[in-house]
């Protein structure tokens, strides 16, 4: 497995490293570690809810394979959010912007035609146009 699906959550979590945590629930770092990893676990609530439920899984063994299949689990739903996210997305065409370009000045064109032939038409005078209809 790559180390970038191993390590998917390294940036994130800068106080304390993940193969720490696990060297500490299957008691193979030294005391000092210990002592560190306690010491964060007693400043950091998050630490120690993590600590906590790695040691509710009880085959050590077991324990980094569940990790590896947590992190595949998690790269492959970004990954599949990504996809949705990236088909949702209005593609850059020009023909798009040209068609939009064209209606708005067909728009503009019709407008001016419209004013110029409504100024041109001869005002309508009130007092001759009593006399046509009587």
């Amino acid at each position: 497995m790559s180390t970038s699906l191993k390590d998917i959550l390294s940036e994130s979590n800068k106080d304390i490293d993940n193969q720490l945590l696990m060297g500490y629930v299957s008691n193979h770092i030294s005391l000092a570690d210990i002592h560190d990893v306690e010491k964060k676990m007693a400043d950091d609530i998050f630490v120690n809810d993590a600590v906590e439920g790695l040691q509710q899984l009880k085959p050590a063994k077991d324990l980094q394979l569940y990790v590896d299949q947590l992190n595949s689990d998690l790269q492959k739903h970004i990954a599949k959010n990504k996809k949705r996210k990236d088909k949702r997305r209005i593609k850059d065409e020009p023909n798009t912007y040209f068609a939009i370009i064209i209606i708005l000045l067909l728009l503009v064109i019709c407008f001016v035609i419209l004013r110029k032939n409504k100024q041109a038409a001869a005002p309508v005078n009130k007092a001759t146009t009593e006399l046509q209809i009587k």
